[in-house]
């Protein structure tokens, strides 16, 4: 006998407050604040909004995965594995750094909008090999489960469809475009911590508002009752003006999170091993040293 999908809301609303990061640009953060430092698995989401010469040049990440969502314009990337690529608007990167990559983002159009997430990675995997997931727009699944509500499906399953992503840890990621006063249910399993972020509009999420710019927290049920309702939903309302937000939710690793700066780890030592091995060229940051990104160079050295 199937039971019915446990009801959740969102209990907490972060304001994602703008600050500087990387070479001249600008971002929103709400977690991987001090009012929302993380969210296992999830340890960061941005909203950047860069115009050139302004960017992101050489930099290392090992032990997490970073997602990168365009909204509007166009990046370029390029790393020290000779990796390549341009993303434009509703495209997606997924990379998985592993145990070490080296790259540059940069701004190719007057305004480029979008959404970076980072995700954790399990002790066993921190140290694997780099990889990328790439899509376009067009290869991203979209659906339409009620009228005036469209989904396009990141990552996870929803609404009987599936995104074509491999994920390492169990992730839904759907981009959600509602017109005004319109519903949704939202499914999400029970033991998922999850959120939604208000690229637009407003919405009503369960029994809580949320407005522009805002990360809405969702409630945290007892593995006691995930166990009994392993399956749950989230109702959603647009408001007057109708919505569009990302709603993310992920299964937790549970294992210590030890970060400093672009390096995330499990302990204070790997974290110590990671920057000497950043340092010295060692474990994974072989062409470290001598790496200098073509596309880095259009990055203004205020």
């Amino acid at each position: 006998m199937s039971t019915a999908p446990l009801i959740r809301t969102a209990v907490r609303a972060v304001l994602a407050r703008e600050q500087a990061e990387g070479v001249g640009a600008r971002v929103r953060r709400s977690i991987g604040t001090h009012g929302l430092r993380n969210l296992d698995p999830f340890l960061m989401l941005d909203e950047f909004n860069v115009s050139p010469p302004a960017g992101f040049s050489d930099h290392p990440h090992r032990g997490f995965e970073t997602i990168t969502f365009m909204v509007t314009g166009a990046f370029e990337h390029e790393d020290f594995a000779g990796h390549r690529g341009r993303i434009d608007a509703g495209d997606l990167q997924w990379m998985t750094a592993g145990r070490g990559i080296v790259h540059a983002e940069v701004p190719i159009a007057d305004e480029n909008t979008g959404l970076q997430l980072w995700v954790n990675l399990p002790a066993k995997h921190k140290m694997m090999e780099p990889r990328y997931q790439e899509l376009r727009g067009t290869e991203l699944p979209k659906v339409t489960p009620s009228e005036g509500v469209n989904v396009t499906l990141i990552a996870g399953d929803a609404f009987g469809s599936s995104a074509k992503v491999h994920t390492l840890t169990p992730i839904s990621y759907f981009d959600v475009t509602m017109k005004p006063n319109t519903s949704v249910s939202i499914p999400v399993p029970t033991r998922y911590n999850g959120f939604a972020y208000l690229i637009d509009g407003s919405a009503k999420f369960g029994g809580l508002d949320g407005n522009t710019k805002e990360c809405l927290v969702l409630d945290t049920p007892s593995a006691e009752t995930a166990k009994v309702s392993p399956q749950a939903e989230v109702p959603v309302v647009a408001g007057e003006n109708g919505a569009r937000f990302v709603f993310i939710a992920g299964e937790p690793i549970n294992e210590p999170i030890v970060q400093h700066g672009p390096f995330v780890m499990n302990t204070s030592d790997e974290i110590r091993q990671a920057m000497v091995d950043y340092h010295s060229g060692k474990n994974g940051f072989e062409r470290a040293p001598e790496f200098r990104s073509e596309i880095g160079a259009r990055v203004a050295r205020w």
